[in-house]
């Protein structure tokens, strides 16, 4: 398709840099600026110049790493912050980073909208930040911002209340020349009314609700069998997720191999748009990104232009200021693209598009909200796009993919990151001890890395990932390494079914090596001497040579271990896997020198490291390092004990992360065989209960849906492992469990006497 005429609004500012708090405001301001004074508030006079009036305070209304990252420019920028938390959040690392903070009670109180504009009003605090999520897309919110005399960083609620409307959206795209996917956005609702839309359009169909994003109330109905259950669903995750009207369907075509590409726009108040180059986010799991990266591959620069020109023309359309996304569907089998929805707020992804540019787009926030003009043109921007390269983001979850995704939470018992530069960036909101919250989404924090070109990006991406350690919970950090090395993901061959298509390799566990299992041993050896005689923790341990641990007899110089890996691949054969079990012989050879054997049922010998020299520091009780010589390399690792489960054990080595279990002595040979048959089905993470789908001494089949339950706002329905009969459901609706909670028991299964 032909690209449309460039946006006739264009700045004539020269180049400058905008990455620092200290920049010269454009010719036609009134108020000149330094680098200490603070930014101005907004207001256009007739004539085209720009009047400012001070800003010296700004409420942050968000938590976790968005927090923090908008405080710090805000801080650059001599603006007073200050931040807000629950209960849950009262230790968080946003509420001790600034030495204003407000708290707001219960852990939903940050939807609260009229509480935080009267905090605001009652601290005289005269700007408000909204961050992304909550109420960042909530036009009543930015209204009442604006009825009380508080600046609303973010875009008029008139433009937020007509792109958050998805079915106003797509009219006023259509009548503005944006092409949209085909579909129905109309006020008939009921299902049969719903259903015969869906036909019209022809299966498969996508569900979204009106109000939706995050891929909350989205569902795919790929026949008309399904149709009714998948609406249903839709829309009671859309009611949690959205509230009121949440639960009104838009229904569309589903394009069958469709790659999610969106625009960065930004506008200011006097006309002028910018597009800050485009972003692919087609890797996704449950409709959600997980990793973004700019300039998308494999696009033409005419479609690539194009693109930036609808999405300009897109905001202009509704008067936009502000940072916005609008997202587009390209279709790869016939390369056309179609409006999708805009996100009037800055997004998840947006240090992508400041990688490539060189800006700072909360800078940009403020300084558009204090009324003054675009920092730089589209030339400028494009400009910047050339000689920067590629970024990528990845953004580290508490999840378990081998477990379809399933988020976690709990406390970061471990948590080592990479050295951050210019091209490695790292916006988080936990350290180390932190507790992640199962009543909040469970991004940990966000990696972002640059490159000259994008394969450069992606080998920096793995190498960084690679020192990425975390302990305490499960997270997808193996998993975006093996998306980083996977070839069709290196060749740019991606789409939002790109894990769906790849599953199997991406998915793949990686093997234990009997040196992982030798260092493990060694690890508990050195914690265990440490505990009998401890010495300053993080210095190098005495020699293993002395009689601490051993004793001065050549017979007690032998020590035994056993480990099970911990394959989480299948949670219905955990048992199967405990079993199998690798036993480690640890013996002192002299000063620091050791022989270590390995050996398993799967192998008929055991392998013999001889004359390893290992040298180990305990830096916590939990945590020893290690650097081993082995007979043909040097070997470093880190080995982590769970401090509220002793036989749970991390090893990280080579960049990769093994989860083993300290195996008893005492059943050691029985758990080469031990199996169990599942009589119960648990909780697979904290949550709450939505519903129960099945009652008791019901029969049911393996694979019928159980219980619907919901963590960090995630809809799951929890499914049969078995053939069954139904002994007890042990919760009802709104019960709040922990992960592990028996949800439902199954009678046992009745044998006959077989001497009757």
């Amino acid at each position: 398709m032909r690209s449309l005429k460039h946006v006739p609004h264009r700045l004539r500012a020269p180049l400058r840099p905008v990455a620092s708090a200290a920049r010269a405001l454009p010719a036609t301001t009134t108020t000149t600026t330094t680098s200490s004074a603070p930014i101005m508030t907004h207001a256009a006079c007739s004539s085209g110049t720009t009047v400012v009036n001070p800003i010296t305070s700004l409420l942050i209304a968000n938590r976790g790493e968005i927090a923090l990252r908008i405080a710090r420019t805000a801080a650059a920028m001599g603006i007073r912050t200050t931040t807000l938390y629950t209960d849950v959040d009262a230790g968080s690392q946003h509420a001790k980073c600034s030495p204003h903070a407000l708290a707001l009670g219960p852990p939903s109180a940050y939807l609260d909208g009229p509480r935080i504009v009267a905090l605001a009003k009652q601290h005289g605090i005269q700007a408000l930040h909204p961050g992304y999520g909550f109420l960042s897309e909530n036009p009543t919110f930015a209204k009442a911002c604006e009825d009380a005399g508080i600046v609303f960083v973010g875009p008029p609620a008139r433009a937020m209340a007509e792109m958050g409307d998805k079915a106003r959206s797509k009219e006023i795209m259509t009548a503005a020349g944006v092409p949209c996917v085909p579909g129905y956005h109309g006020p008939e609702q009921t299902l049969a009314q719903l259903q015969a839309r869906a036909a019209d359009i022809k299966y498969p169909v996508l569900l979204k609700s009106v109000k939706g994003g995050g891929g909350k109330g989205m569902r795919i109905v790929k026949t008309a069998g399904e149709f009714e259950a998948q609406l249903k669903s839709a829309r009671a995750e859309a009611r949690a997720s959205f509230g009121e009207g949440g639960e009104v369907m838009l229904v569309e075509k589903y394009i069958e191999r469709p790659r999610h590409v969106e625009v960065q726009v930004f506008a200011d108040r006097y006309g002028n748009c910018v597009a800050l180059g485009e972003r692919d986010c087609s890797v996704q799991r449950r409709h959600q990104k997980i990793l973004e990266e700019s300039p998308a591959p494999l696009l033409d620069d005419a479609t690539r232009k194009d693109l930036w020109d609808k999405a300009k023309t897109a905001a202009l359309a509704v008067g936009y200021v502000g940072a916005g996304t609008v997202e587009f569907i390209l279709d790869k089998d016939t390369g056309d693209f179609f409006f999708m929805e805009m996100n009037t707020r800055l997004q998840v992804e947006h240090p992508v598009s400041e990688m490539v540019t060189g800006t700072d787009l909360v800078e940009w926030q403020f300084r558009v909200a204090a009324g003054e003009r675009l920092p730089l043109t589209q030339d400028e921007i494009e400009e910047r796009i050339l000689e920067r390269g590629a970024a990528i983001e990845a953004r580290i979850y508490a999840e378990n993919p081998a477990k379809g995704f399933f988020p976690d939470s709990g406390k970061l018992v471990h948590l080592a990151t990479p050295a951050i530069s210019d091209d490695i960036r790292i916006d988080a909101g936990f350290v180390e001890g932190d507790t992640v919250s199962e009543a909040y989404d469970g991004m940990i924090a966000k990696l972002i890395v640059r490159g000259k070109d994008r394969e450069t990006a992606i080998r920096r991406m793995e190498l960084a990932l690679h020192e990425y350690e975390v302990v305490g919970l499960s997270t997808n950090i193996e998993f975006l390494k093996r998306l980083c090395r996977s070839p069709a993901f290196i060749a740019g061959d991606v789409e939002t079914g790109f894990i769906d298509k790849w599953r199997d390799e991406l998915l793949c566990p990686q093997p234990a090596t009997n040196e992982m299992f030798a260092q493990a041993a060694l690890g508990l050896l050195a914690a265990e001497i440490n505990a009998a005689s401890p010495q300053p923790l993080g210095l190098p341990q005495p020699p293993h040579g002395q009689t601490l641990g051993f004793g001065e007899a050549r017979s007690q110089a032998e020590r035994k271990f056993a480990f099970s890996v911990d394959d989480v691949s299948n949670s219905n054969e955990a048992v199967e896997e405990a079993s199998k079990t690798v036993e480690v012989s640890v013996t002192q050879m002299g000063t620091s020198l050791f022989s270590v054997s390995v050996s398993s049922a799967e192998s008929e010998t055991p392998q013999v490291f001889e004359n390893i020299v290992c040298e180990t520091a305990v830096s916590s009780p939990t945590k020893t390092t290690l650097t081993t010589f082995f007979p043909l390399a040097r070997v470093e690792s880190t080995l982590v004990r769970d401090p509220t489960r002793d036989d749970k054990l991390t090893l990280f080595q080579l960049g990769h992360k093994t989860e083993l279990h300290l195996v008893a002595p005492g059943w050691f040979e029985q758990a080469q065989g031990l199996k169990e048959a599942a009589a119960s089905v648990v909780a697979p993470m904290p949550c709450k209960i939505l519903r129960n789908e099945v009652s008791e001494g019901q029969e049911v089949v393996k694979g019928a849906p159980l219980v619907v339950i919901e963590s960090m706002k995630m809809e799951t329905v929890i499914r049969s492992p078995q053939n069954g009969v139904i002994k007890k459901l042990a919760h009802k609706e709104g019960d709040i469990c922990k992960a592990g909670t028996v949800l439902v028991l199954f009678k046992e299964e009745e044998h006959s006497d077989s001497s009757t």
